[in-house]
């Protein structure tokens, strides 16, 4: 499979679309050793949102790395934030401006289109699907969009990231009484530091599938990582950091299913 899918039962939909650390062999042979540490992945996600199952929400999380293919970059590899450095659909180097691919290797437009039809569509279709039967059943859901990055990386942004960031594209993939629940309960807390619609807005999971006026609520979570584990290569889940977390992340799920089911 291109990806792990459990079913639901609640209106709540949580995807991980940079959780995937897998890279096909003919194209990893093709990679620098930069590309090897997998170090931009969203790592441990699906240990740190495991409740998702006891609340009944639906979950999406990649298999494949973002180096094959970004899942959350729209399909025609259009900037999200224009004027500013991204890297795009087939990423060419890491966060750190390491080059991905060895002199000559990089791939072509052919193999671009390949790529979106074998790794990023099976994904997006499947989250389709879940989010219309969710829709159908319950006329609301919430599309909870999970990530998590380094603290610091001065190509994206200056200093450190604020703990949490969340986006919902200035307010458009989402209505405004979901949004201000969820700030809410985050606002409640003072140990971790709060953004929004900030340096991340939300990617293309976010801005395409939010739809308040269909009853398809989207926010997305940009976490910093050094909340839950070491941001330096083995990346190693910190059980001790995560803890202070976790419960927060079920709070702030539990608070947007609780808004759109009333």
């Amino acid at each position: 499979m291109d990806f792990k899918f459990r079913q639901g039962r609640v209106p709540l939909l949580i995807s991980m679309p940079h959780v995937g650390t897998d890279v096909p062999d003919e194209i990893a042979a093709r990679m620098t050793p930069h590309a090897h540490p997998r170090q931009d992945t969203d790592w441990h996600l699906e240990r740190l949102y495991a409740f998702a199952e006891d609340m009944g929400a639906s979950t999406i999380a990649a298999r494949w790395s973002r180096y094959v293919i970004d899942l959350n970059r729209p399909p025609e590899n259009t900037n999200l934030y224009p004027g500013m450095d991204t890297t795009g659909l087939c990423p060419v180097d890491t966060f750190r401006r390491e080059p991905l691919y060895l002199e000559g290797q990089l791939p072509d437009q052919a193999e671009v289109e390949q790529r979106l039809q074998h790794y990023w569509r099976p994904y997006h279709q499947q989250l389709q699907a879940e989010l219309e039967r969710l829709l159908a059943t319950h006329g609301k859901v919430v599309l909870w969009d999970a990530h998590s990055i380094a603290s610091e990386l001065p190509r994206f942004f200056e200093g450190k990231l604020p703990d949490l960031n969340f986006g919902t594209a200035e307010g458009r993939s989402c209505e405004p009484g979901m949004q201000e629940a969820v700030v809410r309960v985050a606002q409640a807390q003072d140990r971790f530091s709060v953004a929004v619609n900030g340096r991340f807005k939300g990617g293309h999971i976010t801005r395409f599938y939010g739809q308040p006026a269909r009853g398809i609520n989207a926010i997305q979570l940009e976490m910093c990582q050094c909340l839950y584990m070491d941001e330096e290569s083995p990346f190693g889940y910190r059980a001790d950091r995560a803890s202070q977390v976790e419960g927060l992340l079920r709070d702030l799920t539990g608070a947007a299913l609780d808004w759109v089911r009333a």
